[in-house]
């Protein structure tokens, strides 16, 4: 096999996050997006020592686990990999590629409790961040998310099944609004234009918006204009808050050199079981608040007795799990890099009467070293990168006789397991939250106990 050739496979299996994996005279083919048991043409793109990779072309043969897609947009967009996979197949998968991740990685586990399918499979995301772009070069403005496979191309949604019409609603109009004034998008490889992003946040209990539309600082339209187009639209929520963010950076990421407030104010309100929280524009937050109360469920049972227990919360974003444990412990130390989500923490917090809650701005490998205190318990939920080594190391020097820890990327997780593992830590309870239906992503929550001699 050598590039750009034509192959017919059999896809034996998918490991994660979407790697579909076949067999050519015992030469390993990878094949991205393809499902388990699809016999497919694909075109090869490289060849390495391991594994030949390939594109998929076509779907020679059905998989069983297969389904008709319920999203016009799915075989062009990036944004969901399983819409044309059936529901129980899909959580079926995504727990043996867990599984078998740390397998590989030797972790051994006491008690592996399956996976829990998220309370809502449509319209659950309450964050989105829609690219601005073309749909083929040169082509007409678009406004959506970027095209499979490529870099530069979006594919502008009039559909989805993963955000709620309000969204829809919101690109539609934003993207007629510039195309009449013929306002060009941010070009990457140009570093010229003004268009770049459009994020999009929405509360599930609350049904408040906040929109932030990202762009450089050439700016040749209206700000009023534009905000007075999305205060006439008619939606089921309503907009508490629209932002304009300015970014020069080089790199395609949502960041803000300078971020103003065009209406209302900086963030909106969401609530999880019986408390309130303030998410402004950057800061993390779950994006599927139901499958984030079933998550917080599951890491209090975890938990378990946390009565007069010292709790760290580290990676603590808007101090979610940690406010939601508070009231069942003695004190809440949170640590988070985003200072406003520190701030809006604390000012959770308050807003939710808990005292016995503080959380302090800074990197976790910093900051743990200035805490007098010594936890009873201590809960992880890193960035997908997982945990720094470092850290991982002055994590284990506290001597917390649990860890639990919420992962968002199971590769890391393994990475980080195995160094816990090492430490003395044993892997007492494992269970999965499919948070993201649709997409390759998992959440796995992880128990781990101090060795006793």
């Amino acid at each position: 096999m050598k590039k750009n050739d034509k192959i017919v496979l059999k896809i034996e299996d998918v490991f994660f996050p979407n790697k579909g994996v076949g067999y050519i005279e015992q030469q390993k083919v990878i094949v991205k997006n393809a499902l388990p048991q699809q016999k497919v043409l694909a075109c090869v793109t490289k060849k390495r020592s391991g594994a030949v990779e390939a594109i998929l072309e076509e779907v020679l043969v059905k998989s069983p686990f297969e389904q008709q897609s319920a999203c016009p947009h799915f075989t062009l967009c990036g944004g969901c990999t399983y819409q044309n996979m059936k529901r129980e197949a899909e959580l079926a998968m995504k727990e043996k590629q867990v599984k078998t991740l740390l397998q590989q990685a030797q972790i051994k586990i006491e008690s592996w409790e399956g996976i829990v399918p998220s309370p809502k499979e449509t319209a659950y995301r309450n964050k989105c961040e829609f690219s601005f772009g073309d749909e083929q070069k040169d082509g007409a403005l678009a406004l959506g998310m970027r095209k499979r496979q490529s870099y530069y191309e979006v594919v502008t949604l009039t559909d989805c099944n993963i955000v709620d019409k309000d969204y829809l609603s919101i690109i539609d109009a934003t993207l007629v609004f510039f195309q009449k004034r013929n306002v060009a998008f941010y070009h990457k490889m140009r570093h010229d234009g003004t268009l770049r992003h459009l994020v999009v946040r929405k509360g599930e209990a609350t049904g408040e918006i906040l929109v932030n539309l990202v762009t450089s600082s050439e700016i040749n339209f209206s700000l009023e204009e534009y905000k007075q187009t999305l205060l006439s639209l008619q939606l089921e929520g309503n907009i508490c808050g629209i932002l304009h963010t300015k970014n020069d950076g080089i790199a395609d990421v949502v960041k803000s050199d300078q971020t103003v407030i065009l209406y209302g104010r900086n963030y909106f309100i969401e609530k999880l079981f019986e408390l309130e929280f303030k998410i402004s524009a950057f800061s993390f937050f779950q994006t599927n608040s139901k499958g984030a109360e079933k998550l917080y469920s599951i890491v209090k049972e975890f938990a378990g007795d946390i009565k007069n227990k010292v709790v760290f919360d580290l990676y603590c974003g808007t101090g979610t799990i940690g406010q939601i444990v508070a009231k069942h412990s003695k004190k809440v130390i949170g640590i988070e890099l985003v200072e406003e989500a520190v701030e809006a923490a604390n000012e959770n917090a308050k807003r939710n009467g808990l005292t016995n809650c503080e959380f302090i701005a800074g990197d976790v490998l910093k900051k743990v070293e200035e805490l007098k205190e010594k936890p009873d318990f201590i809960i992880v939920d890193p960035p997908r990168d997982g945990i720094h080594p470092k850290a991982i190391d002055k994590i284990i020097a506290f001597d917390a006789p649990e860890i639990v820890y919420v992962s968002c990327k199971p590769t890391s997780l393994a990475r980080d397991l195995q160094l816990f593992q090492q430490a003395g830590y044993r892997i007492k309870r494992v269970k999965l939250m499919d948070m993201f239906p649709r997409t390759v992503h998992v959440e796995t929550i992880v128990l781990l106990q101090r060795e006793t001699l």
